[in-house]
């Protein structure tokens, strides 16, 4: 077994997750960012685990997967991992560590071949996958064992809930603090003033169709590799489109902008090959079909072009995520991602700031402020400028809001005044009898409290704003006067206007406006004034 030294946010999550374990939640979730090396954590977990007696199975839904997954399991801890794939058997192999693949093991008659108590700790790589039913099919044989989901993307584009599958999240380290921490590479964003509209395309499946992508993109192709000739030709680039034929026919388009770009997709007979030699820096631009997303590694990438526009956080993070590992021997200082102005107009879609941004408002802002830069930005400076616009626009806001609500204030009448002014004995010593009548008042009562012209912040109960609103429509309907009309009227002195009849507390309204607002009428006494004798 080896010693291998884990960092201190790697060695954080290892004890999270061992803690969640004992406190009984069996089905757990770690979530580190692509390039912080969540494959070492889980393999020293493993290891754990082979040390206190048990078998661990460890499931990955790609062959890469595995293959990496069982790879550094053997560097990180020097355990073997016996395969259980395809014609691959493990049942006889002396490994404590199994590494399986999703589709071979899912199936019935393979399952029963294991009991259930075969293995104590299942790990899950790439768990946003973990939904799924074939997933939950082996979750099920194995119902006893532990769980630990891995992922660098933990939320999904088809909206079902992890959390019907885990019980808890042991340890998160996010992308911006990875590259504070300087785990990973600083990112700058570089908008290209290329509108692609995208209007037309579908939705299917939570997110936008593949097909009809491929065939908005298409007109837009040679302009789009123009503007990467001059951005790109001294970065090693990764290229992600919709549609195996986008992305042959873009290679070629590259090729005529004098790029070295190669291709790569699921059948290419090569792929291994092309691969070792873009990582070699034979090739400039290496295109693909979402094939690159998960289970490959080439810290040497430090530009990221996303053809492929998604309204899915966590594939687009898979995508930005092939370029944000360190690579200090090349000379890498930060990786550079291309963002494109896509028009939509029916659906919200993945940007840049969507990988720091949890507030919508601040991802708005920050989006606008990268396409007019000008030029390349930095992600965590764009993010604190658009942050503080944002807290800006909303302090301004509020301000606007409370001196609203002040001249609002100013314009309704207390309810206690109101009460007094029209002696309503029965509304000031009102207390509530039941319980819906001590809530507080709903809010079509307070909007029907202010249309009145009382204000609602003084009514105290449901039952009392109810009351009230009776009081005022029976006043009303009796030609009585109105809460504004007693309150100004009583500001030029006037008593028991709570008393007047509608049409005379108008009338001198109309009289004391005619002056200006200067005062009441000549020959006018407020104090002994009957409005009353006045009407009659």
């Amino acid at each position: 077994m080896s010693d291998t030294t884990l960092r201190p946010y790697q060695q954080a999550a290892r004890e999270a997750v061992q803690a969640e374990w004992a406190a009984g939640r069996r089905r757990t979730l770690l979530v580190l960012p692509t390039g912080t090396g969540k494959t070492v954590v889980f393999a020293k977990i493993a290891e754990d685990c082979v040390r206190a007696g048990q078998r661990v199975l460890i499931l990955a839904h790609r062959g890469e997967l595995l293959a990496q997954a069982a790879e550094k399991l053997h560097a990180a801890t020097g355990l073997r991992c016996a395969v259980e794939k395809a014609e691959q058997s493990s049942l006889a192999a002396p490994q404590r560590v199994v590494v399986g693949s999703l589709q071979s093991l899912c199936q019935p008659a393979r399952l029963e071949r294991f009991g259930p108590g075969r293995f104590g700790t299942i790990v899950i790589d790439e768990a946003h996958h973990a939904v799924s039913d074939s997933y939950l099919r082996i979750l099920e044989h194995f119902s006893d064992a532990r769980v630990l989901g891995v992922t660098a993307t933990p939320d999904r584009g088809d909206l079902k809930n992890l959390g019907a599958v885990f019980d808890s999240l042991a340890y998160e380290y996010s992308l911006p603090r990875a590259i504070a921490d300087g785990w990973l590479c600083p990112i700058k964003a570089l908008t290209i003033p290329l509108k692609l509209d995208i209007s037309g395309v579908a939705v299917t499946s939570g997110d936008f169709n593949a097909g009809q992508l491929g065939s908005a993109l298409d007109p837009y192709l040679a302009q789009i590799a123009a503007e990467m000739a001059a951005v790109c030709a001294k970065r090693r680039t990764v290229v992600f489109l919709p549609l195996v034929d986008t992305s042959k026919k873009f290679r070629e388009i590259l090729t005529a902008h004098g790029l070295r770009a190669a291709e790569v997709h699921g059948d290419s007979p090569d792929r291994a090959e092309v691969l070792a030699d873009f990582a070699a820096g034979r090739y400039d631009v290496l295109c693909n079909s979402m094939l690159l997303t998960e289970g490959w590694d080439c810290p040497a990438v430090d530009c990221i072009a996303v053809l492929r526009p998604t309204k899915s956080r966590a594939l687009y993070s898979q995508m930005v995520g092939r370029g944000t590992r360190l690579c200090p021997e090349r000379g890498k200082r930060e990786l550079l991602l291309l963002d494109f102005l896509w028009l939509t107009e029916r659906h919200e879609l993945c940007r840049p700031a969507d990988l720091l941004c949890t507030d919508r408002a601040v991802a708005k802002q920050m989006t606008v402020d990268l396409a007019e830069a000008g030029g390349p930005v930095a992600l965590d400076e764009a993010e604190q400028r658009a942050s503080q616009e944002v807290l800006a626009q909303r302090e301004e806001a509020l301000a606007k809001q409370l001196e609203a609500m002040r001249r609002r204030k100013k314009k309704l009448v207390d309810p206690l005044q109101y009460e007094m002014s029209i002696q309503a004995e029965d509304l000031a010593g009102y207390v509530p009898a039941f319980g819906w009548e001590a809530d507080k008042p709903s809010e079509k009562q307070a909007a029907a409290l202010e249309k009145w012209g009382i204000l609602p912040d003084g009514v105290e109960s449901a039952g009392k704003a109810s009351l009230l609103l009776d009081r005022l429509q029976k006043r009303r309907d009796a030609g009585l006067t109105t809460p504004k009309q007693i309150r100004l009227l009583e500001r030029y002195g006037f008593r028991h206007v709570g008393e007047w009849p509608f049409e005379a507390a108008k009338h001198m309204i109309d009289r004391i406006a005619a002056g200006g607002w200067r005062g009441v009428p000549a020959g006018v006494d407020p104090a002994t004034f009957n409005a009353k004798e006045v009407s009659a």
